[in-house]
């Protein structure tokens, strides 16, 4: 169901950061988004990754973390720059400018890419409840449920008390592994010799893939763009250049607070296993059990502390990154719980099913494949940023310099073409090693090969065609458009319900049919928000606001060709509020409303308001179908 067009509506421009306030204290007022995006570059998911490269190779793939933060803070950088001009995300850019068919296999792969990300979450924190509290991996995949309603409370407490939660998960990690090197005493040595570039073997690249994977992560993309949009200040020149600098402040701190702990887990790991000469430890349990013996238990407890940190912060990113993904690409808006429940279950099922039939012993390298699945990802997610933010008619004066143009290539082809190796080498690999390799070539040899056809589209298109014109995703009946819409008389006071939608234009040209201009038209519109569930008319949220601004753009074009117009803005469930207005007045002769021809999934998702309504109201209730 479409509505309005503001990225995380509930929270977007909710953080004052247009005060009088100088130094530093202006700078604080932009700090948040970053450090909510540095979670996802500290991840379970990393940890498997460091851990594998730490073991296996000692210090030497610690220049693949320096260059993975060098590439995040770019395109992070790059992402921020896309929210904070154009007020969209990355997300409804891309629906903005792709066709249908290619944006729907963006979003299935933004998706996919969200489940690996969240499937690292969800098992990284059930392995910290099980070596805290020895609890069964089922039962922890199974508790990780409930972080949607921890959303949920943070999300009505503000932007800036979520932002303040995950800053104090992020101290808890910084600090345990703070600790850990202390424990370890690394080889300074050894360590300036790691951020030389080497890759030792074919094994390391896998490695080093997946670090890459696991640093940059697509989905922080899409998040990054649609966070910078909670910050409200001036939206001049001079104030969208500040915004962009104070950003990317911001990001600087953020990430290299996020290479500190990465960093730190593989030192840790080179320092205790590789020195030793064990060389496969990728998994996060087996790391936990030989840390105990070699660092002493302190050091195992904080390990343990830090991973279910990292899960839970991680976990409540992943699950806004959903709602973005999902709200961007389709402009499809479900009810806040629903969306969320859902994209924790994307993440829990493959957890769930993969403990189940392969035990817990399987975690490790799931978590390395997941993040190497994300890194495949990332050129779908890069090159539509790269072409945005590059895009004059997009950014006008904020459009990025050549040199900026040239490094954001740089890291897209490097990405793609480590890629593109790898999946070509394990293809022919599943080949060659196939008994019957027609499988092979009827089901992953075409998916391949119609993704790198769409990765070839999205590079190739913007260079070869016009931008399209943005469209307007809140249908604007103009006076003129309305004036052609036929009219005829019949009913004296019509009451119209109004959710924002497309179906909008064709319910207030039958209420015209019916009533003509000497009739009197109320347009209704009931808030949905949680904050308006809680709050009621004390809501003062950013959708409250928008809303009430689409009706009274309603209502204008309606007053200017003649019709007597009044607005009513009502709080909570459609379902109730409808009919206590029409009910209430006691005068409208007819109520008019929209009705979207769910089916019966939909009607779970969406509700059957139509239905709940037209049963409550004493009057006749006009129902028009999109």
């Amino acid at each position: 169901m479409p509505h309005n067009n503001h990225s995380l509506e509930d929270v977007h421009e909710s953080v004052s950061a247009g005060g009088s306030g100088k130094g530093w204290k202006k700078i604080l007022a932009f700090f948040g988004p970053a450090y909510m995006i540095s979670v996802g570059y500290m991840d379970p998911g990393n940890w498997a990754t460091d851990l594998a490269g730490g073991s296996e190779f000692g210090y030497s793939l610690l220049w693949v973390l320096l260059m993975s933060n060098l590439m995040a803070l770019l395109l992070q950088s790059l992402s921020a720059r896309l929210g904070i001009v154009t007020r969209r995300d990355l997300a409804q850019a891309s629906r903005e400018t792709y066709p249908k068919h290619i944006n729907i296999f963006l979003y299935a792969l933004a998706e996919v890419a969200i489940a690996a990300c969240d499937l690292a979450e969800v098992l990284g924190m059930a392995i910290g409840l099980k070596l805290l509290f020895d609890l069964p991996m089922l039962w922890g995949v199974s508790i990780t449920m409930f972080d949607t309603f921890l959303l949920l409370f943070l999300m009505n407490k503000g932007i800036k008390k979520m932002e303040a939660f995950i800053i104090g998960l992020i101290a808890i990690i910084g600090l345990s592994f703070l600790a850990e090197m202390f424990f370890a005493k690394p080889d300074i040595g050894e360590v300036a010799k790691g951020l030389i570039p080497t890759i030792p073997t074919s094994a390391a690249l896998y490695i080093a893939i997946g670090i890459i994977g696991a640093t940059v992560m697509p989905h922080n993309l899409y998040l990054h763009s649609s966070l910078v949009q909670t910050r409200k200040f001036d939206r001049s020149f001079q104030g969208i250049k500040q915004a962009i600098r104070y950003n990317l402040i911001d990001s600087v701190i953020a990430l290299n607070l996020a290479f500190f702990v990465n960093a730190a887990i593989l030192i840790l790991a080179a320092a205790t296993f590789f020195t030793a000469g064990l060389h496969e430890v990728a998994d996060i349990q087996d790391a936990h059990k030989l840390l105990e013996p070699m660092l002493g238990s302190w050091a195992a407890v904080l390990f343990a502390l830090a991973l279910i940190a990292a899960g839970q912060s991680s976990t409540i990113t992943g699950t806004l990154a959903g709602q973005i993904v999902m709200e961007g690409y389709l402009n499809l808006r479900i009810q806040p719980w629903v969306r969320r429940i859902v994209t924790r279950l994307i993440a829990i099922l493959p957890a769930f099913l993969t403990i189940l039939y392969f035990g817990e012993d399987s975690t490790g390298e799931l978590l390395v494949l997941s993040q190497v699945i994300l890194s495949l990802q990332l050129g779908f997610a890069i090159i539509p940023l790269i072409h945005f933010v590059s895009d004059k008619s997009k950014m006008g004066d904020f459009t990025i310099g050549t040199f900026t143009k040239i490094g954001a290539w740089a890291i897209a082809l490097t990405i793609v073409g480590l890629n593109a190796n790898l999946v070509y080498d394990e293809i022919h690999g599943w080949i060659a090693e196939s008994a019957d390799p027609i499988y092979i070539w009827i089901f992953v040899v075409p998916v391949t090969a119609l993704a790198v056809a769409v990765l070839l589209y999205i590079t190739i298109e913007p260079f070869v065609m016009k931008s399209k014109a943005v469209k307007n995703l809140v249908p604007h009946l103009s006076p003129k458009a309305l004036q052609m819409l036929p009219q005829k008389q019949v009913y004296q006071n019509i009451a119209i319900a109004l959710d924002f939608s497309k179906t909008d234009g064709k319910t207030l040209s039958s209420a015209m049919q019916l009533g003509g201009t000497d009739a009197r038209y109320t347009l209704i519109h009931v808030v949905e928000t949680v904050g308006a569930m809680l709050y009621g008319d004390q809501a003062e949220d950013h959708e409250t606001n928008t809303d009430m601004e689409y009706l009274t753009q309603y209502k204008n074009s309606l007053e200017e060709i003649g019709f007597t117009v009044t607005t009513q803005l009502s709080f909570g469930s459609p379902k109730k509020q409808i009919p206590k207005i029409v009910n209430d007045s006691g005068e409208f002769d007819i109520l008019i409303l929209g009705a979207h021809g769910h089916n019966f999934f939909k009607d779970l998702i969406f509700g059957t308001t139509v239905d709940a309504v037209r049963h409550k109201v004493k009057i006749p209730v006009l129902i028009i179908k999109d």
